[in-house]
């Protein structure tokens, strides 16, 4: 097929007083068709005709109006589940190599009669003018602390006009995890953009049918720092699309310095800390024109940051537990009955009574968990020894692994006295030294020693040091062995 290039060159060389056949042979095409396009002075594209007729018969046009009825009904309605109807209503009329004639027609009414299609229309952002922020899991990059899976989040905000990000490491979506991660970036970046937009947040937005448009603690947060709220539509997160895009694009980064570090276990939480530091500073190197202009419009912070803390007023119950969030927490069985002020914080509760604190406790992630130490409740289980084998949390009296062998031992062979001889050796370590005690057990085990409360105590009163671990000697591979079994094979062979 002649192309409108070949056109022009002969064109061209025409005008230059060559002949045609010399003309043909300089745009590469027959001298017969070199004289045709001379005749009509045209390029081939403008008088090539439009092909906008079938070539063969439409197959499904005497069903095509039942198609576009059910189309219309219901737009979501895929091609191949239409084409499956149809075979099933007409038995052996459609075959499946026709499939795909019938996807192009679908395609191409959806494009000309259907309804409209959403689209997204590019925002121009300003200096200073937005920040958005969100949660996003981390779990996927498989990170480690001390070999030990390290199952967390990331508070992560961003400046939508440079891209400035930074982020706090978190485990759940509570609102005091919003209002540190929130706190912490706005300190980091030093002043105080004009908005801030999150997705529709249970800690910070309101339900729908809710007058209000934030939780009254939001509204604190943002008072605080001047911020003005806003929040995504419900099922719309391309609205909060710039967090969302640098999710994805830091958790990739986050890959990358991992696969060159290369190993994805750290030795602590703060030196995993420290090196999600150092790559947002590298990320955010590359930024700095925009955010010059981003700094001097930013509002001033005010003098010291918000309690992030929830504070709940309850009574200790008869069992000497709290509930907390969905949550169950012992506390000392002197305070039982008493009204306690509970602070909860991001990752820890403080425990007031009186004007001062006298529990801290780490808070539960999730919801009915339990946190139940044995010191709060140990000199009432003293007392009431029969009320240890059916007790609901059994099961958290044991601090260690030999805690648990102990008196497992002790109800083999002592099952009248099983359970108070336990709990005195329990006490013991409530009252005295807990690894003292567990070194205590340990020595009795290694050396198949009955287990006694006495035993135990006189142990830990000695201070008599636990034996050191046996030691096993490897001796050396003699690899002439080897040799000589390889030298055999070969003979044989």
């Amino acid at each position: 097929m002649v192309t409108d290039k070949q056109v022009r060159i002969l064109m061209k060389s025409l005008l230059k007083g060559k002949s045609c056949s010399a003309s043909a042979a300089c745009a590469g095409m027959d001298e017969k068709t070199a004289r045709k396009y001379r005749r009509l002075g045209k390029l081939p594209s403008e008088i090539q005709v439009s092909h906008n007729w079938r070539t063969r018969e439409d197959i499904f046009s005497d069903v095509w109006g039942e198609v576009v009825e059910k189309l219309e009904l219901n737009p979501g309605l895929e091609a191949k589940t239409l084409f499956v109807d149809l075979q099933g209503k007409y038995p052996g009329r459609f075959s499946e190599g026709q499939l795909r004639t019938f996807q192009r027609q679908v395609k191409q009414w959806r494009a000309l009669e259907g309804p409209c299609k959403e689209i997204y229309f590019p925002q121009e952002h300003h200096p200073g003018e937005l920040c958005q922020s969100d949660f996003t899991h981390m779990d996927k990059l498989g990170v480690t602390i001390c070999g030990h899976p390290f199952p967390h989040l990331l508070y992560h905000f961003v400046l939508t006009y440079s891209n400035w990000e930074t982020g706090t490491i978190c485990f759940s979506e509570s609102f005091e995890s919003l209002s540190d991660g929130l706190q912490n970036a706005l300190w980091q970046l030093g002043g105080i953009p004009l908005a801030h937009r999150t997705d529709r947040l249970t800690a910070a937005v309101n339900k729908a049918d809710n007058p209000q448009e934030f939780t009254a603690r939001y509204e604190s947060l943002l008072r605080h720092y001047g911020l003005k709220g806003c929040k995504t539509q419900a099922r719309r997160p391309n609205e909060n699309g710039d967090i969302e895009q640098r999710h994805h694009r830091f958790k990739r980064a986050l890959e990358q310095s991992l696969l060159l570090r290369g190993s994805r276990d750290f030795c602590s939480r703060e030196v995993y800390d420290l090196f999600l530091r150092e790559l947002f500073k590298q990320l955010n190197s590359g930024r700095y024109s925009r955010f010059s202009q981003e700094l001097p419009v930013l509002h001033k912070l005010p003098l010291q940051r918000l309690n992030s803390c929830k504070r709940i007023k309850l009574s200790v119950g008869p069992s000497s537990l709290i509930r907390v969030n969905h949550n169950i927490y012992s506390i000392h069985s002197r305070l039982r009955g008493e009204r306690i002020e509970v602070r909860l914080y991001s990752e820890h509760l403080e425990v007031w009574y009186g004007q001062r604190q006298v529990e801290n406790l780490p808070r539960l992630r999730g919801e009915n968990k339990r946190c139940i130490n044995y010191r709060h409740i140990i000199d009432m289980l003293i007392r009431k020894p029969g009320a240890f084998a059916n007790y609901r949390y059994h099961s958290d009296m044991f601090p260690t692994h030999r805690f648990r062998v102990a008196y497992d031992y002790l109800k083999q062979h002592v099952p009248a006295k099983a359970d108070k001889e336990y709990l005195s050796i329990l006490r013991l370590a409530a009252k005295e030294n807990e690894t003292a005690v567990d070194d205590a057990l340990q020595l009795l085990i290694n050396r198949s020693q009955p287990i006694t409360f006495k035993d135990v105590e006189e142990i830990v009163h000695s201070g008599q040091a636990l034996e050191s671990p046996f030691e096993i000697d490897v001796s050396a591979v003699d690899l002439r062995q080897y040799d000589a079994l390889l030298t055999t094979g070969g003979r044989q062979g």
